[in-house]
């Protein structure tokens, strides 16, 4: 067949480990042999960020904005290990934070379902999405240890040098604190994507927090959703016959449960990280989940929502067989092609897209798999592949459809 065009670039992140070989295969083996592939490169390895001081993951978040729609590879946050392993300046921060900062955007996790690797809760028919609020809470904490017998106190001073004051304990001894923040403009940022975002997929989005117990900061929350819901998105989302309702976190979570799933559910920034984990492992595998940053602005950034596999990494080093499954990579990619042939009106773009996620679902189901997939599969007998001989399979299921 003759290649795909493209006519406006996607911003290219690359990353770390595991993820940064199979980054190269997916390309190679499902990506050039049938798409005149346009990217603008951002090398966000470690080696490259610790280079740069770090702009380079800022300059790939610009580039984001410019051009609307982004992929990214998996990449290492640093902690102390790290800093000795590869002899960092300092310890970075997580480039998903300031990523998600740059573009103020809310994360939307949905897990990949296919017949044979079922979920653990059987009446979830369908997958559940999380949008996960992508900034503040603990993630831009202020943490101190208290030494000794002492008050802590809570302490906002204005501009005008007026204060508020709120006595946070009085220790009697040795003791910890911890400031969180969040701004209105995120959180009225957060509850437009989510709104947005419900409306494309025509699907009901519940949002929950804690406000019984935290009366103000996460009442704030409840209410600007509420306010925003009321004058913007009520009369769309009854045209579209899709409904918003909020709920107390722990309601949520007992629903949650019992629900067949097929709906959006909003969370707090460390909520939503939590439930991400336990609905993508429930469904089977992070290796199976999605994971889009949305900015109301309607910028895109595409990744899987899974971490580098640095275990398979090191086998790979010493070279040992690994089995990595890479299914979330190449749906960053398919996610991200096909968000640009909508924006560039190119829907031999978007058919592609749909076409390698299927020519991925055929080969699952077809019984050839990763080792993690096999291990869970109700699929007898599965035919258990390495890291690359599944990307090559996934190729010649691809190269079936078009045929």
């Amino acid at each position: 067949m003759e290649k795909i065009k493209m006519t406006t670039p996607l911003v290219e992140m690359d990353g770390d480990e595991m993820t940064r070989i199979l980054w190269k295969i997916i390309k190679d083996e499902l990506l050039h042999p049938f798409i005149d592939l346009k990217t603008e490169y951002y090398d966000l390895g470690l080696a490259y960020r610790n280079e740069t001081d770090d702009q380079v993951t800022i300059d790939s978040a610009e580039a984001t904005k410019k051009y609307g729609v982004a992929v990214k590879c998996a990449t290492i946050t640093p902690n102390a290990a790290r800093v000795s392993e590869y002899s960092l300046k300092e310890m970075w921060k997580s480039p998903n934070g300031t990523i998600r900062a740059i573009l103020d955007g809310t994360v939307f996790r949905t897990p990949i379902k296919v017949k044979g690797i079922e979920p653990c809760v059987s009446n979830w028919e369908q997958p559940i999405t999380i949008a996960r609020h992508a900034y503040g809470d603990v993630y831009k904490n202020v943490e101190i240890k208290i030494p000794e017998a002492g008050k802590a106190e809570l302490v906002y001073t204005a501009k005008d040098g007026s204060q508020i004051k709120e006595t946070i304990f009085d220790f009697e001894g040795p003791g910890i604190i911890q400031g969180q923040h969040n701004t209105v403009k995120s959180i009225e940022s957060f509850a437009r994507s989510c709104f947005t975002y419900a409306l494309d997929q025509k699907q009901e989005l519940w949002f929950a927090t804690k406000d019984t117990i935290s009366k103000k900061y996460d009442h704030t929350f409840k209410d600007i959703f509420q306010e925003i819901f009321d004058k913007e998105y009520k009369e769309k989302f009854e045209a579209a016959g899709i409904t918003y309702f909020y709920t107390l976190i722990d309601d949520a979570v007992a629903r949650v449960m019992k629900s067949k799933g097929g709906f959006i559910w909003a969370c707090k920034n460390y909520d939503g990280d939590v439930m991400s984990d336990m609905i993508s492992s429930a469904f089977g595998s992070l290796a199976m989940m999605t994971s889009v940053l949305v900015s109301p602005e309607g910028y895109y950034e595409y990744e899987a929502a899974h971490g580098t596999v640095q275990r398979h990494y090191y086998k790979h080093l010493n070279g040992e067989e690994t089995s990595t499954n890479s299914v979330a990579t190449i749906f960053a990619w398919t996610g991200a092609l096909r968000k640009r042939g909508e924006l560039d009106s190119l829907p031999e773009l978007m058919t592609f897209a749909d076409n390698l996620e299927k020519a991925c679902v055929d080969t699952i189901e077809s019984g050839r798999m990763t080792k993690d997939l096999a291990l869970i599969t109700q699929i007898e007998n599965p035919t258990v592949l390495n890291s690359e001989d599944f990307i090559k399979e996934i190729r010649k299921s691809l190269e079936k459809v078009y045929a």
